[in-house]
């Protein structure tokens, strides 16, 4: 029995030799462009992959929950945590984290900045302070240079933060790669004109961080970008291919599953549903697409049912086989596990416990 036969499904799978060549890549292209690379976590939520990335030359780590900082602390001892924190539980938690790691904070309030300070100096500690801006998504962050000014100001001049710089998430731009050009000089436009108000202001970002998977490989083009911070480009998927992100053979995950009906004409049904891929919708009609035969598409998802449209396609499996799903959106689909099975090819080489799922 193969390892991969061996394994429950659904089962979430990493292929190692891909993670390394995406880490290699992405590496190599900061190296190049003199950029910090800080890739964020809450794709693979693991520890032991977050180590692979330090290891490859990331500069630190980005994460979006305490869980996470806490997680990932134990493999960098620099990490950004890229939402506001909000609460003193939440502020707690963020100060117990080893006093060797470096903390920043993404944040776009007065309110979230002096909870933060508070907290760091009962805890005897500096936290930089990364202001967020808003270059057009429109989820969080300020929309004018003047709003992004006036709290680098206060963040300059209140004990227990330090001003380090902005942040920026650009996540509303998922087009096609040749569309990008325009887009990416239309944000290095609007950048520019927060960097160049707090030069004038007196505080000038030593970071300024931004970036995302679709927009990676053109970072570059975003005059003054000091850090990038891709998340899900160390496993990739169906959406990241088909806005060109990534190809095809980088594709590092996939979820495991065994076909249990072909009662319905042109349908196959596998045990993998929305609580293994994640009901998300992407750029594409469907849920995901196999591995192997990427022109199969996941055309709906039930709880624990995914029906596989196999209409167009002369492939007929067989009760009992296995296929191998890369869901749209990585992301949502990781955390649904509470362990990735790393392959080198059909080959079992290690299991990681996804140690910061949840909050």
């Amino acid at each position: 029995m193969s390892f991969l036969e061996s394994l429950d499904t659904p089962a979430a799978l990493v292929d190692l030799d891909r993670v390394e060549q995406n880490l290699q890549r992405v590496a190599a292209y900061a190296r190049e462009h003199g950029l910090r690379w800080r890739p964020h976590t809450k794709t693979h939520k693991t520890a032991e992959l977050g180590a692979l990335q330090v290891a490859a030359g990331a500069s630190g780590v980005t994460v979006a929950t305490v869980l996470e900082a806490e997680v990932m602390a134990s493999v960098s001892d620099d990490v950004l945590l890229a939402y506001p924190p909000v609460g003193a539980r939440r502020l707690a938690r963020l100060m117990a984290l080893p006093s060797h790691a470096r903390i920043s904070v993404a944040l776009d309030s007065v309110e979230v900045l002096n909870g933060l300070a508070q907290a760091a100096r009962n805890a005897g500690r500096t936290v930089g302070v990364l202001v967020e801006l808003d270059l057009g998504m429109r989820r969080v962050g300020l929309r004018t240079p003047d709003e992004a000014v006036a709290l680098a100001r206060a963040a300059a001049s209140t004990p227990g933060v330090s001003f380090r710089g902005v942040t920026f998430y650009a996540g509303h731009l998922r087009i096609p790669q040749a569309e990008l050009p325009a887009a990416m000089r239309t944000q290095s436009q609007t950048l520019a004109s927060f960097v160049d108000a707090l030069r004038g202001a007196g505080l000038p970002p030593e970071v300024v961080s931004g970036g995302s998977t679709p927009t990676l490989w053109q970072s570059h083009a975003v005059h003054g970008l000091t850090e990038i911070r891709p998340g899900l480009n160390a496993l990739n998927d169906r959406n990241s291919t088909l806005v060109g992100a990534n190809d095809w053979t980088e594709c590092a995950y996939s979820v495991l599953a065994t076909v249990v009906s072909t009662a319905v004409s042109g349908q196959v049904v596998i045990d993998a549903g929305a609580k293994a891929l994640a009901k998300e919708e992407g750029i594409a009609p469907g849920y995901g697409v196999l591995l192997e035969r990427p022109e199969v598409v996941v055309k709906n998802l039930s709880e624990e049912h995914g029906l596989l449209d196999v209409s167009a396609t002369t492939w007929r499996p067989r009760i009992g086989d296995r296929v191998r799903v890369v869901p749209n959106h990585v992301c949502v689909s990781v955390p649904m596990h509470s362990r990735l099975h790393v392959v080198r090819g059909d080959t079992g080489v290690a299991t990681w416990d996804v140690a910061a799922r949840g909050w």
